[in-house]
């Protein structure tokens, strides 16, 4: 028994690690020991090679602005540090779950120009040690390391990518779980499992750092999501990797059939009518790109700069946004610091085997270290640039994250504005002027969703952020295969959209940290009330009119938005200490794209942790150590220490340096066409200037003529 188990071991974890770092790290696959060295650039097809990409060993890397992430020289120098340092030295176990920079402070930033001496760099370091959590800094000019210990609050640091690998093949090491594997009908050489982090729900969670493990059949489909092998999950210790407890309440249910279920295009086989739907689409540059990357991360555009760069827990972060005015030719402040700072999707399912499942997903899995590669062509068009990202494992060693971001211009046949005269005005007058954007765009894969996130850049002085979803459906078994099987009275806590496969109803919430400065970090927040005002008796032809009223936000809690309908306002970003020509105060605002609520009890668990989005606004002041809507500590965290424990100090806002908060939300109710692989839905919301111009910044924009176009002619006509 034990050699066969000892096979068993040998054969399921190397099998898993390919798929598991292949699937979710996206790395070419290499022993052990060499997985997490940095990429070589060096092997790329020459065909699906990118045609922007600065192709060169990272290795070379040197920061040139005070906000560059940290270079691969730059990691292994904190590595070597930490590994003579005393809480490291001859110390076992041991894990590094971040190194990132930790940034100059703010007003040091602001106040550095280009040429100017590099501001001293710094790393901030989250480290595990012996089952205890640390906040490290490690000083890179003087080589000190400064330690705090941070058991203080509820909660874990971000998982590292070896918790959720060896989560996976830790309970192949238990005869039961082995036992009720191959009882359900599954061959060990067929399993795939998955870590799913199991939120906080009372006193037995405490005090050790615990992951939940379901798993599905990879039998004939690479969709192995659509086969789950319902009712079945193992807690595991996460520092012992030793299997607390095996739940199995699904005996009953059948593993659904492979059938239909795998989305790859060399499978789907020939379909003419498919093909010949669309003929292909490109956008031709005979000019070449109009954006520039200057230093590998500062990034020039039309009347746009801001510095750009990868994160592992955030993704994508967007800095000192500037834009350019047409009438003193002034690069402006728009925003100091922009990124996706939590990510919270919550189940609709209270049974056993689901009530856990509330993610989040920045917080827990780190949004930056699922980001995938992208896809030339079809992520991204011809003639995008890409830039990579360089993360750690949990030793410190730097590896490379290719293609992680792509930057693009994008145009769709979009107006910039326009205007032509009635005839019977006598002038003939036809202005029309074509919209071309910057887009920023990174694609996580986190195991079975896919979240597309882009940051679009308009010359009109607009900021777009706009959050697509698609991928795979987490989905439960069941032993319908036909709803005239089901109840009336029976709730299956989502939609059946195959045999034997229920949907199951979720929600998505992306918060985004924007730390806005308008001209100036001394800003306010004003809602602007839109109400309806009654004409007096004799006053007017007129019963009723719209009245706009605005009201500075003094403190937190005046500043806190639940979006309704019947309740018109706008939201505006200002800077009461500079005005226009006419006297009105600079500013931007949002405008919120189509977003949802959440209908959660909020003494429920997952509520309590997820309480930044109660509100789809917020306001702070600013401040560096909150950056983290769930709070720095997420995986395990009761809920102490998020924007909804910051907010309650109601601390004063008006004409500070203020941070914006801003939620997309969207309910999902799966249906047959989610059915193997979605399409994509997405929502967006605006950062619009107002009043920020002294008048349409973009009149002088030119036409198109024809001169400067390409002629491309179709190889045969229709």
């Amino acid at each position: 028994m034990e050699s066969r188990k000892f096979l068993c071991f040998l054969f399921i974890f190397f099998s898993l690690a390919t798929l598991l770092l292949v699937t979710w790290i996206n790395l070419p696959y290499s022993p052990p020991t060499d997985l997490f060295h940095p990429k070589r650039l060096d092997n790329y097809n020459p065909l699906t090679k990118p045609t922007r990409h600065h192709d060169h060993d990272h290795a070379s890397d040197i920061p040139h602005h005070p906000l560059d992430p940290l270079t691969i020289k730059e990691i292994n120098r904190v590595r070597t540090l930490l590994s003579s340092h005393a809480l490291f030295k001859n110390t076992s176990p041991y894990a590094l779950h971040s190194i990132t920079l930790e940034e100059p402070d703010k007003p040091l930033v602001l106040n550095w120009k280009k040429g100017d001496p590099l501001l001293p760099r710094k790393a901030f370091v989250v480290a595990r040690v012996k089952n205890k959590s640390y906040v490290l800094t490690v000083d890179l000019t003087t080589d000190e390391v400064d330690v705090q210990k941070t058991d203080s609050t509820s909660g874990y640091p971000m998982m590292t990518v070896e918790d959720m690998t060896s989560a996976t093949w830790a309970p192949l090491l238990n005869a039961e779980f082995n036992r009720t594997i191959v009882g359900r009908g599954v061959d060990l050489t067929d399993l795939a499992c998955l870590p799913i982090s199991l939120g906080w729900f009372g006193q037995k969670e405490e005090n050790r750092r615990l992951i939940k493990v379901q798993c599905y059949s990879m039998k004939d489909t690479a969709n192995f999501y659509m086969r789950p092998i319902e009712g079945l999950t193992v807690l595991l210790d996460m520092d012992t990797k030793q299997v607390v407890d095996i739940t199995d309440k699904g005996r009953h249910i059948p593993i659904p059939k492979a059938t239909n279920t795998d989305y790859r295009y060399s499978v789907q086989g020939l379909n003419q009518e498919m093909e010949e739907l669309i003929n292909p689409i490109s956008l031709e540059q005979p000019k070449g790109p109009s954006f520039v990357v200057e230093d590998e991360h500062f990034v020039k555009w039309a009347n746009w700069e801001f510095h750009l760069k990868p994160d592992p827990r955030a993704g994508v972060v967007v800095s000192q946004a500037r834009v350019k005015d047409p009438n003193s030719g002034e690069m402006r402040n728009v925003m100091y610091k922009g990124f996706t700072s939590e990510l919270f999707v919550p189940y609709m399912d209270p049974t056993d085997a689901w009530y856990f499942k509330t993610y989040m997903d920045a917080g827990e899995y780190g949004f930056g270290l699922q980001a995938m590669p992208l896809d030339p062509l079809n992520d991204c068009p011809r003639n995008a640039y890409y830039m990579d990202g360089v993360f750690t494992a949990a030793d410190g060693t730097p590896y490379v994250r290719s293609n992680m971001i792509c930057i693009f211009e994008s145009y769709a046949g979009d107006i910039g504005w326009r205007h032509a005269e009635s005839p019977i005005t006598g002038l003939e007058i036809r202005e029309v002027r074509p919209k071309v954007t910057l887009v920023v765009r990174m694609a996580a894969s986190v195991a079975n969703y896919d979240y597309i996130v882009d940051w679009e850049f308009q010359t009109d002085g607009l900021i777009r952020i706009k959050v697509g979803l698609s991928g795979i459906l987490m989905v439960k078994g069941t032993p319908y295969d036909h709803m005239n099987q089901v109840s009336v009275q029976e709730n299956l806590y989502g939609t059946l959209l195959s045999e034997n496969v229920i949907g199951v109803i979720h929600d998505h919430y992306i918060t985004f940290h924007l730390d806005m400065d308008i001209d100036g970090s001394d800003n306010s927040f004003v809602k602007v009330n839109i109400q309806r005002q009654e004409t007096s008796p004799g006053e007017s032809p007129r019963r009723s009119y719209l009245k706009a009223t605005r009201n500075v936000a003094k403190t937190e809690k005046d500043a806190q938005i639940k979006l309704k309908l019947y309740d018109p306002a706008e939201f505006h970003v200002i800077n009461p200490n500079k005005t226009t020509r006419v006297g009105n105060p600079v500013g931007y605002k949002v405008v919120p794209g189509g977003t949802a609520a959440s209908l959660l009890d909020p003494e429920d668990p997952p509520q309590k942790r997820g309480a930044f989005t109660n509100n789809q606004i917020w306001v702070t002041p600013y401040n560096r150590t909150e950056q983290w809507a769930g709070g720095l500590f997420v995986y395990q965290s009761q809920g102490e220490d998020t924007l909804a424990a910051w907010a309650d100090r109601d601390r004063p806002i008006e004409n500070k340096d203020i941070v914006l908060w801003y939620t997309l939300g969207f309910h999902h109710i799966p249906c047959q066409e989610d059915f193997p692989i979605m399409p994509i839905v997405s929502s967006s919301f605006d950062l619009k200037p107002v009043n920020f111009f002294e008048r349409n910044p973009i009149l002088g924009t030119p036409p198109n003529v024809e001169k400067d176009l390409p002629v491309c002619k179709a190889t045969a006509s229709a």
